[in-house]
């Protein structure tokens, strides 16, 4: 069974960064594509992005387009989120996953219902 351990999170003023990680344990992180999901108080968790494990492709929630990047280091079995020009409202709790199947790819991959291992979450607070 895969472990994720997420980290990075913190307090940064709106139009700050972070960059969050997520280390997996296991041998097999390589093979199965990563997702990041993020829960703020009161609301249901929210799809964030994706990356692919066969050719990289990253994807994104339309609400961090163009500010967020996901990216992932196979020698390092870490997954990572640049945060950019963040807002008060990407204010939640952030989640990394590993995609239960390998053939799940794509935009399958905005679904939670795919992820079949999770981090404990990091706190990401963006003060106004």
């Amino acid at each position: 069974q895969v472990q994720l351990v997420e980290s990075g999170g913190g307090l940064v003023q709106a139009g700050g960064s972070l960059r969050l990680s997520c280390a997996a344990s296991g041998r097999t992180f390589n093979s199965y594509s990563m997702g990041w999901f993020r829960q703020a108080p009161g609301k249901e968790r929210e799809f964030v992005a994706a990356i692919s494990w066969s050719d990289g492709t990253p994807y994104y929630a339309d609400s961090v387009k163009g500010r967020f990047t996901i990216s992932r280091d196979n020698a390092k079995n870490t997954v990572y989120l640049q945060m950019n020009s963040l807002k008060p409202e990407d204010t939640a709790i952030y989640y990394c996953a590993k995609a239960a199947q390998r053939q799940t790819v794509g935009w399958e991959l905005s679904r939670g219902s795919r992820y079949d291992a999770w981090g404990q979450g990091t706190q990401v607070t963006v003060s106004s």
